[in-house]
């Protein structure tokens, strides 16, 4: 359980960290799934709904875009999207290895290592 709870609090610490680029790349997403929707004809919770899924790179393409400009907001909204996953995978990352170093030192996890290499 403390291994659990120090860990929330470090990837919460993290998350407050990079808060402002995700909000950025958040704004940077939305504001480009609603120029491509409007150039599209679609309304505005198709547009978010096809941004959201896009940027997730899921594209289930029951949306698509069709105008060559559309499609290359989408290739931008999609590369944003990797860039917020990845921060996402970032700090869930350092926040389990500092969560892990925290409960074992080091000479206990280099045996669990060479156990594991064995």
């Amino acid at each position: 359980m403390e291994f659990t709870l120090l860990f929330i609090k470090l990837f919460c610490y993290g998350l407050e960290l990079t808060a402002p680029i995700l909000l950025f790349l958040v704004l940077v997403i939305v504001i480009l799934g609603q120029v491509a929707g409007r150039r599209e004809s679609r309304g505005r919770g198709d547009a978010l709904y096809w941004t959201l899924i896009t940027a997730t790179t899921v594209g289930y393409g029951d949306i698509r875009p069709l105008a060559p400009a559309s499609r290359i907001l989408s290739v931008l909204i999609a590369f944003c999207g990797v860039i917020f996953s990845g921060i996402l995978v970032a700090v869930a990352i350092t926040a389990t290895t500092y969560s892990i170093q925290s409960h074992h030192d080091e000479s206990e996890l280099r045996q669990i290592i060479e156990r594991l290499d064995d």
